[in-house]
């Protein structure tokens, strides 16, 4: 993980002194309930879902979450949460939520809270699965980051 100008940090000290930076994750203290929101959207909606904080993947529902798990983000998906806007693939085409991925984004809505990125929702495309209709699936990654978004405001 990197460290950027202006990430919060949580400073710990060890028995011996010495001290460790952590990097903060607002997103991060949603985890549970972000969990269950990519389960309802998935159960619901039968779409793939992760959320993720700017560097890892802190929940999902639809894929095996064990593979994404504290991995580094792609450095495409990335790009896309710096963005600040929706991302739809074109074509059938995706980015890889972390490098070499078989699961690609298929929409992603960053999690914007107090006019600063947080994280990020996106839908997954999963082999075999029914795709819904692209303005559909938009308006509940939109819907979905806008909420969570709120909950850290609070």
């Amino acid at each position: 993980m990197r460290i950027r100008e202006g990430d919060p940090l949580e400073i710990y000290t060890d028995r011996d002194g010495e001290v460790i930076f952590k990097k903060y994750s607002p997103i991060g203290e949603l985890s549970q309930f972000a969990a269950q929101y990519a389960e309802t959207l998935n159960k619901t909606c039968g779409i793939a879902v992760v959320i993720c904080d700017r560097d890892t993947v802190i929940a999902g529902a639809g894929i095996p979450r064990r593979e994404y798990a504290d991995r580094k983000l792609s450095a495409d998906f990335e790009s896309i949460i710096e963005s600040r806007t929706l991302y739809t693939a074109s074509g059938g085409e995706g980015v890889p939520i972390v490098e070499g991925s078989q699961h690609l984004i298929s929409c992603a809505m960053p999690i914007i809270t107090d006019g600063d990125i947080t994280g990020c929702v996106a839908s997954v495309t999963v082999p075999g699965a029914q795709p819904l209709q692209a303005n559909l699936e938009a308006k509940l990654i939109q819907t979905a980051a806008g909420f969570l978004g709120r909950q850290l405001e609070g």
